[in-house]
């Protein structure tokens, strides 16, 4: 990007040491500080934007590859591979039960054993109060959607 490049950096502060220079030559006048203000604030405004769409387009790309990993893995949940487009109630439920199957890891002999919410397992019912608590808010959610029409 232009912005944030050597380059850029270089333009301003010469723009600054021009501005600085110029105030002995105009006696720092009021017309002089209203000037770099407006100029300074106009420049600010539109870094912000710049800025945002640019984190946008990064947390876009990562959440890609991070989708293309959880997709292409056996035994990951495909479930998550769209975690983006869930409610902060959905994500809310999934974060608390892998919470859970941390702890159920946690008492497993082995280290290396790999475990998914979406997985089948004697030992934990994780799946299925995932299931449980997901559809009970995606009921309410389409209650509240036929109280709006």
């Amino acid at each position: 990007m232009i912005a944030g490049s050597n380059l850029a950096l270089l333009f301003c502060c010469c723009l600054v040491l021009l501005w600085v220079l110029s105030g002995f030559f105009l006696h720092f006048s009021q017309r002089w500080e209203s000037l770099i203000g407006t100029f300074s604030s106009v420049i600010t405004i539109l870094m912000v934007f710049l800025i945002q769409k640019a984190q946008n387009k990064d947390s876009l790309a990562i959440q890609l590859k991070l989708n293309e990993l959880v997709a292409a893995h056996g035994s990951a949940s495909n479930r998550l591979v769209n975690v983006e487009g869930m409610t902060e109630d959905e994500l809310k439920v999934i974060q608390k039960y892998y919470t859970k199957l941390s702890e159920f890891a946690k008492k497993q002999d082995t280290l290396t054993e790999s475990h998914s919410i979406d997985e089948k397992h004697e030992e934990h019912t994780i799946r299925q109060e995932l299931e449980q608590e997901l559809r009970a808010i995606n009921e309410g959610h389409g209650l509240e959607r036929e109280k709006e029409q």
